[in-house]
Parts: C-alpha cells; structure tokens; sequence
C-alpha cells in the first residue's frame, strides 16, 4: 500500500501582469506592466512508503486434523493471516505451509484457552469434533464448541463458521451424544451471531489422509459415489433411509467453502447443506 502525500516546490514564473487604470466617466482602461518575477506554489506529488493496513487473521480450532489442515492450507492461499488452537498444538504435518501458522496449544473445554489464541481475529472457523461415548461426543461437539462461540462473541469477532454434519436418519439415534452435540452448538452459533455464523452441513468427507507417513487417497473410492448421488438428489427425501444416499463431498471443496464463508461479508448466514457447499465450492471466489 502506498500513501500519497504532497509538497511545496517554489518556481519563478515570468507571467504578465495587468494593471487597471481609471481614466473617468466610470471607465477602466488596462496596460501591460513588464514581465516581472513572482513566486508561486505547484503542488508536485512524492511517493513514500507507508506500513500496509492489517491483514484479516482467522483462527482455525483443530487445525491439524484432516478438515482442519485443509482449511489452513485454503485460507494461506487466499492470503490471509492464519492461526490455530487444537490440544496437540502444533501440526505433525511435514509440509511447506505448516510453517506459516501460528499454533496454540489449548483446550476449548477450559475457558481460559482462548483468550491469547482469539487477539485480533477477524474470523473463526471451528473443526472439532470427536466420537466416542455419548458423554464424550456431546462435550466435544458440543459443548466445547459452544465456549468457542461465546469467547469469540465476547471478544468481538466477526464472523464464525462451523463444521457440523448432515442428518443420516437413523444414524442420529446410534450416535445421539454426536448429534445432539452439534445441533446445541448449531442453535448457540446462530443464536450469538446471527449476521455472521454460517454452518456447514456435509456428509462423508473424503480426500487424501495421512496415516503416519502414508497417504490414502479415498478419493479414488468415493468420488465416483459422489457423482452419482448428486444426481439422486429425490432420494433424499425417503422415510428413514433417505439421508443415507446424501453424497459424500471432498475435503477441498468444504475448506474453500468454510473459507470463502468466514471472509466474505456478503455470504449468508445460516444452515448450508452438502448440496449447498458443492454448489457454493464451484462458484469463483471474490
């Protein structure tokens, strides 16, 4: 970014100037007076170099895990300020942009983790979540998502994306600490940010997972599903067994969506399905 400012530089100008002399009968007749020299102003402009405006700087909780690593990888590319919270802080990831984030080690379920972690966020998007028993999976859906949400609102952070997940009928009932976990965190987020939390709803999330020093690439596997229950969109809509043909959607597509969501002013708040997040990740960002 660079600021204009302006200085004064003295010139001589040879200009004429005109003299008015009254000769009666309420006329004016004007000479030429010599060229005479008399100094005057010209604003000329000089460049100088200024600090740029801040960056916008969203936090990541969970971000080293295989959404969350996604995610930071997007938000880097798109040229923003990127930190994250997770228990383990720092990432195992060997690879370039790992570096370029700022990691914090915390735990969402003690309220003091994010104070230092929240300092001038613009945005939030929160990755976590877990399986488990149902007491489990309630605390980590919800409820540590929930202290999330309420620290970033009191600290007046903008806006909050949150990655929750599609109904799966009956699937609800087996995992009921999972889903209502993230349905309390859901109402809480669009409760405490009703202008600027978004929730992401996907399915099964595939992409290239690393196990140690392995990579599986599921997407081989499951992208081709994919495209075929996008176009089986009606069976949505069946008693008891229609969430189970929601498509699965690729990890890319759910970080870039999450990222767009959480800088984009002009994004809508609200509930976006898996069919939301494929549409929404083939749109160009701003």
């Amino acid at each position: 970014m660079r600021t204009i400012v302006s200085r004064l530089i003295r010139f001589k100008s040879s200009i004429p100037q005109t003299r008015f002399v009254y000769s009666g009968g309420g006329r004016y007749l004007s000479t030429d007076s010599n060229k005479i020299d008399e100094p005057f102003n010209v604003e000329e402009a000089e460049t100088v170099h200024v600090p740029p405006p801040p960056t916008e700087k969203l936090l990541v909780l969970g971000g080293n895990g295989f959404v969350g690593s996604h995610v930071c990888k997007e938000a880097l590319d798109r040229g923003l300020s990127v930190s994250s919270l997770s228990r383990s802080g720092k990432s195992s990831l060997q690879e370039s942009w790992a570096s370029r984030v700022t990691w914090h080690q915390g735990n969402l379920l003690s309220s003091d983790s994010l104070k230092d972690a929240l300092d001038g966020v613009t945005s939030v998007i929160s990755c976590v979540g877990g399986f488990g028993s149902n007491s489990y999976m309630y605390k980590i859906n919800g409820t540590a998502n929930i202290n999330a949400i309420r620290a970033a609102s009191e600290k007046g952070v903008k806006r909050f994306v949150y990655i929750s997940a599609a109904d799966f009928g009956l699937a609800n009932y087996l995992l009921s600490g999972y889903y209502e976990g993230k349905r309390a965190a859901e109402t809480e987020l669009l409760t405490r940010f009703a202008y600027g939390g978004i929730v992401l709803r996907p399915g099964f999330i595939y992409g290239t997972r690393n196990v140690g020093s392995m990579k599986i690439p599921l997407g081989v596997f499951v992208s081709p599903m994919e495209m075929v229950l996008q176009q089986a969109k009606p069976l949505n809509q069946l008693p008891l067994v229609g969430p189970l043909f929601t498509p699965p959607v690729n990890v890319e597509s759910v970080a870039k969506v999450a990222v767009r969501a959480a800088t984009d002013p002009v994004f809508p708040p609200g509930i976006v399905d898996v069919h939301g997040i494929q549409r929404y990740s083939q749109q160009k960002s701003r």
